[in-house]
């Protein structure tokens, strides 16, 4: 679903669509998967229900997991699609996956 990209990030494509409720999210299933992939660690006990870190256009995402959203699927809601100009959804797009280490750096200072 994700290959490296680059040094803080990981490449995907998802389809994109609106979600209606206050935060992005994709299937949980998918969400536990790429969460213990890309971002556990071996020190122990790793949680698989924490959020990821998306990048769509400018926009960074606190992605959780949803039963009701489809597999491969982006659901962002309306008002953050409207101001990345996201035109006829659903519609696949590349998304960016902040690799473990960078997402921690993004959720700590706030920029998501």
């Amino acid at each position: 679903m994700f290959e490296a990209f680059s040094s803080g990030y990981y490449l995907g494509r998802l389809y994109v669509e609106p979600a209606s409720g206050g935060y992005a999210a994709i299937n949980r299933d998918q969400h536990e998967l790429v969460n213990e992939q890309l971002y556990t660690t071996d020190a122990g006990l790793s949680r698989t229900d924490l959020p990821l870190v998306m990048k769509l256009g400018a926009a960074h995402l606190t992605v959780h997991g949803e039963d009701d959203v489809p597999e491969r699927t982006l659901a962002v809601p309306e008002d953050v699609l409207e101001d990345l100009d996201v035109s006829n959804p659903p519609t696949l797009r590349e998304v960016l996956l902040a690799k473990r280490e960078h997402a921690a750096r993004l959720l700590d200072i706030g920029a998501v």
